[in-house]
């Protein structure tokens, strides 16, 4: 399979972007048999949980961004997580 262009890394990412993490975490796992998850939820900000996964054979990393909310039910504070940023970017042996 070849490289994914920026046009196709661009469509990958509105895809994405609208359905929830679980779904577009199996979504981007299952583009690739090569992919490799790099880091998942990796706290690199306040609020902000960064999943990664590179796609060799596509030419492409997928960074999934999560925002946490804490949320107060019956008592107990709970973590919300919603899927608020998805980045596809080349890798660097993709020229297109």
């Amino acid at each position: 399979m070849a490289y994914l262009n920026e046009q196709q890394r661009l469509e990958l990412v509105n895809q994405l972007k609208d359905i929830k993490f679980m779904q577009a975490k199996g979504k981007v796992r299952r583009m690739d048999e090569q992919s490799r998850l790099v880091y998942w939820r990796n706290a690199q900000g306040v609020g902000r949980l960064l999943t990664r996964y590179d796609l060799p054979t596509l030419g492409t990393r997928v960074t999934l961004v999560e925002g946490v909310d804490e949320v107060n039910k019956g008592g107990k504070l709970k973590a919300d997580y919603q899927l608020i940023e998805v980045v596809a970017e080349a890798l660097p042996g993709n020229n297109t």
